[in-house]
């Protein structure tokens, strides 16, 4: 079977399912087990085909293949971790728009933050923390593919307990959906680590305990910075003026959605 013969199958299988961006997904298996190749061997094609039917059954596609794209990268990705996804790299974004030498990610997840940040600003050093060892060892893994590894540690921590200070930049991607917007997410989604998706009630949960406990180790015009649901920007605003925190923004995604609620410790 030729390789268009075999994608068009595929696309046809994964649409049948219900699979969102059929034809996107199909071709990343394919390149995944053939490469470019346009004529794959039968080994290939049966490891194609398997791959298929498991995004079929909703499977994400960063499981099957075990990578994703985010920034300037490709991260592993496990099912331990949550699918770094491209909403994120507007916090990247905004974490490089000012110098940084000490960074602290909470809840690294795979790292993604964490290592783009320092493989932007070669003289910066990092931290980051997660309770999941699962999750740490997959960051640690990532550090040394993107070449950090020399100047990121990893700890198990939840939040900031048992954390240091001071740092010049503190970013998180928490887990911030409502507990009753769950059972409305994609059923791939619901495949990932249910403590990475919601802290359960209103979703606001990590951002308490983020503005509660980050401005002691922010150092003196530090940046605090976290990404959030569309409709939770005036909330976590909120929490951090309440905390004492100036300069607070929220900035947009490249769709226009409120992304990351920005602020600083005053000098």
């Amino acid at each position: 079977m030729s390789r268009r013969d075999a994608l068009a199958r595929a696309r046809a299988a994964l649409e049948a399912a219900g699979v969102p961006g059929a034809a996107r997904d199909a071709e990343i298996l394919m390149r995944a087990v053939a490469g470019p190749v346009e004529a794959p061997d039968a080994a290939a094609l049966a490891r194609f085909e398997a791959l298929v039917a498991r995004r079929a059954a909703r499977e994400p596609v960063s499981h099957l293949t075990g990578r994703r794209a985010f920034w300037r990268h490709e991260f592993e990705v496990t099912p331990d971790v949550l699918d770094p996804r491209p909403e994120t790299e507007t916090l990247v974004a905004a974490a490089l728009a000012a110098p940084f030498a000490r960074l602290l990610d909470l809840g690294t997840g795979s790292g993604c933050i964490l290592c783009s940040l320092l493989a932007e600003r070669p003289e910066a050093t990092g931290l980051g923390t997660d309770v999941s060892d699962a999750a740490l060892a997959v960051a640690r893994r990532n550090a040394a593919a993107t070449g950090v590894a020399a100047r990121a540690e990893f700890s198990r921590a939840d939040w900031l307990d048992g954390v240091e200070g001071p740092f010049d930049l503190i970013v998180s991607n928490p887990p911030y959906i409502a507990e009753d917007e769950m059972a409305a997410l994609l059923p791939e989604v619901l495949r990932e680590p249910r403590g990475a998706l919601t802290p359960g009630g209103d979703g606001l949960d990590a951002y308490r305990v983020i503005a509660r406990d980050a401005p002691a180790r922010l150092a003196p015009g530090g940046r605090l910075m976290v990404e959030i649901g569309p409709t939770q920007g005036d909330a976590v605003a909120a929490l951090f003026r309440d905390a004492g925190l100036a300069g607070i923004a929220i900035r947009p995604d490249l769709d226009g959605r409120d992304r990351v609620v920005q602020a600083e410790k005053p000098r």
